[in-house]
């Protein structure tokens, strides 16, 4: 292709919530958002505007508020769909529907129910409805890899044909490898009358961890626009990582030879924000922004690297965001210097929120020895949740009893939404679960809990530890976190967050899927 420029289309916020047990509020998909603009992604698929209320609100806010990138939503090959996603984003600067439709014969014919003739005219006639509406059109034929080659041409022509801007290959059961991959894109542009004339796109999910790798084979074989999540985060095993697939390229120059927009020193901060909101952990190995990826211990790797840091690194931590930490926080630290290293790590506060979290900050610092950069970043995260997220009942304080030989015991004071301090208490099989039982007590609910992670955000015994809830009811599952340097009071945040998010959601069922689930 004579366009020697790779577009991005970032799906965290629609893909990446398809994460099992991830769920994001329509403030947090705007903070992402916000982020995603920072970096300079050209296309931000910000949901999938037809799948429930909230989900619509926040592809329509991020389409008022977000300038520069294009700003998109997922569309099933079904009227409403397409009519949803174009009320939602026709009010954004560049807005793009973007339409899929399973076309491989085992999701066909087990799912869809129909046969290729049918599918072919939803294709087409939901291409030329989107196309009605907006001038950016893009198709998915979902689980393109294993689907026949000829059948995949002629659909591709004819939706082409239809109005088509982007036709984008996706990989959705992560069944392809990197040397099919390209053979399956060059051929697409030999055999297809048109795609010339179109942006070529790869969708790949990481079943067989390939998804990064085929999305570079891709690119060689001259796709031009690549999506992706934050953290590789999505469906099942999750999708193509964009971090890696953008220092792959930037690193690689030589090799590729193809220009990428990203401002690369925005990935580490986007890769710490989407962890923190859903949740995931960012494992310590990660490639580009995990703990370990600019770290060395062996004696003949820090060696070289104080030599000359190119000897172990192929890129330099600057390069992708990662922060120095120059100031030592603590208790007799001042606001400016919290504010200074908090502007080092990407935030632009105003004085009155400087001031709030600033009394965060010496309420931690009396409990600790040193703030450290991942200390801050939780205690913006658990400032912004608290002042975003739907509250209905706050927690004054926890008290519990457990050991060896006792029976845990909880007593939990909560702030009801009509001002009303509750206090009550419970027995469990330990203190997470008796805190738990007792919140459930005060408010009058009992939710299942379905999911319990503790991890630690700085070293030491004095660390914050965050905690993230999953709870379920009616077959509804909600997510919450907590921060504490005591994990029980951290637990009771999270689930207390969780229990929450499940009195504020709306009843409203979703649309019935008609046989798909998003690529």
């Amino acid at each position: 292709m004579a366009n020697d420029k790779v577009k991005f289309l970032d799906t965290t916020l629609r893909d990446g919530e398809q994460s099992a047990g991830i769920g994001m509020t329509v403030e947090e998909k705007m903070e992402i958002a916000k982020q995603l603009e920072k970096l300079r992604v050209d296309i931000i698929e910000a949901g999938f505007a037809a799948s429930s209320p909230g989900d619509f609100q926040a592809v329509n806010n991020i389409a008022k508020e977000i300038r520069g990138p294009v700003i998109c939503s997922l569309a099933r090959a079904h009227p409403n769909d397409v009519d949803q996603a174009w009320e939602a984003i026709k009010v954004a600067e560049s807005p793009r529907i973007h339409v899929f439709l399973s076309s491989s014969d085992i999701q066909v014919m087990h799912q869809l129910r129909k046969n290729r003739e049918e599918v072919m005219e939803m294709a087409v006639s939901m291409v030329e409805r989107a196309k009605k509406y907006c001038n950016d059109v893009e198709f998915s034929p979902m689980d393109a890899t294993r689907t026949n080659s000829e059948y995949l041409f002629e659909m591709m022509e004819a939706v082409i044909r239809a109005g088509a801007t982007t036709i984008n290959i996706a990989d959705t059961v992560g069944y392809a490898i990197p040397s099919d991959f390209g053979n399956l894109l060059r051929r697409l542009q030999e055999n297809v009358t048109g795609i010339e004339n179109v942006t070529l796109s790869v969708h790949c999910h990481n079943d067989l961890g390939l998804a990064v790798s085929n999305s570079l084979a891709a690119i060689e074989a001259g796709a031009r626009q690549v999506e992706g999540c934050i953290n590789g985060i999505g469906e099942r095993a999750g999708n193509a990582s964009l971090e890696e697939i953008i220092m792959g390229l930037d690193t690689r120059k030589d090799l590729f030879g193809v220009e990428i927009g990203i401002d690369t020193t925005q990935l580490y901060p986007a890769s710490r924000l989407v962890s923190r909101i859903t949740g995931m952990a960012v494992q310590a190995n990660k490639a580009v922004v995990g703990e370990n990826a600019f770290r060395h211990a062996s004696g003949i790797h820090q060696d070289g690297v104080l030599k000359d840091r190119s000897t172990y690194e192929v890129m330099q931590p600057e390069r992708v965001g990662v922060p120095g930490n120059s100031l030592v926080l603590g208790k007799l630290s001042g606001r400016a210097g919290l504010q200074s290293r908090l502007e080092a790590l990407g935030y632009s506060l105003s004085r009155e929120e400087i001031s709030n979290i600033f009394e965060s900050f010496k309420e931690l610092a009396d409990k600790k020895r040193e703030v450290t950069d991942r200390d801050l970043e939780i205690l913006m995260d658990e400032e912004k949740r608290e002042s975003s997220e739907p509250i209905s009942y706050t927690l004054e304080q926890v008290h519990f009893t457990s050991g060896d030989h006792d029976i845990p015991t909880a007593t939990v004071r909560l702030v009801g939404p009509n001002g009303k301090t509750n206090t009550d208490a419970s027995t469990g099989n330990g203190p997470v679960d008796a805190v738990c039982k007792a919140i459930d007590r005060v408010i009058g609910c009992s939710c299942k809990l379905v999911d319990f992670s503790v991890q630690s955000i700085s070293e030491g015994l004095d660390s914050i530890g965050t905690v993230t809830i999953r709870v379920e009811d009616s077959g509804r599952t909600f997510s919450g976190r907590g921060a504490s340097t005591d994990i029980i009071v951290a637990s009771a945040k999270a689930y207390l967050s969780a229990v929450n998010r499940m009195l504020a959601v709306d009843d409203e069922s979703t649309l019935p899927a008609i046989g798909t689930t998003p690529d």
